[in-house]
């Protein structure tokens, strides 16, 4: 009976290590999941939050709040719209930079809210930005944070020219258009 006992217990054992070997496994995997899908933005939240398992709760928050939304491609005539407006604030920059940047601020907004994205503060639309477009979102955070300098000569006109190109990046991730049949070979039907 005791060496029955000594062999349950022995199963015991290696069943409970392979249970906690499973567990970090899948808890690695998780990680390494995460931090593929937000790339530099996942470092950036470990950062704040100080800890990994804080920063990947975050990120896991923002991606199931961003599932509720209905984000949406443009229409073509949409696109086009926003497209003809940032040449057109691209123009006007070398005669009004600080205008030009406040207005690729507030074109930006006007398009996550066209894509469907809620327009709460900055930090929650960064935040939003980043589960979609990781890529980018460092771009916008530069140009916000270039665009609220208020001190007069704290913004020069280069520190505007990099928020506008900033604002760009993320304002062509954010230019998605709508497919139809037309543009995908795979949709169109057989004749």
């Amino acid at each position: 009976m005791t060496m029955d006992t000594n062999l349950m217990l022995v199963i015991l054992m290696i069943l409970a290590l392979l249970a906690v070997a499973v567990f970090l496994h899948a808890r690695r995997h998780a990680s390494h999941t995460l931090e593929k899908r937000f790339g530099p933005e996942y470092g950036r939240t470990v950062d704040e939050f100080g800890s990994r398992s804080k920063a990947e709760a975050e990120l896991r928050a923002r991606q199931k709040r961003v599932e509720e939304f209905h984000i949406r491609p443009l229409s073509r005539a949409d696109a086009e719209r926003f497209d003809d407006e940032w040449r057109s604030l691209q123009a006007r920059f070398v005669d009004d930079p600080k205008g030009s940047l406040v207005e690729a601020d507030v074109l930006v907004r006007e398009l996550m809210q066209a894509r469907g994205y809620p327009m709460g503060d900055f930090e929650r639309r960064a935040a939003d930005v980043s589960v979609d477009h990781p890529a980018v979102v460092d771009h916008y955070r530069a140009a916000h944070g270039i665009a609220v300098r208020d001190r007069p000569g704290e913004v020069d006109t280069e520190a505007m020219r990099q928020a506008v190109i900033h604002y760009r990046a993320l304002f062509a991730e954010l230019l998605e258009v709508e497919r139809s049949a037309h543009d995908d070979p795979k949709l169109r039907t057989q004749s």
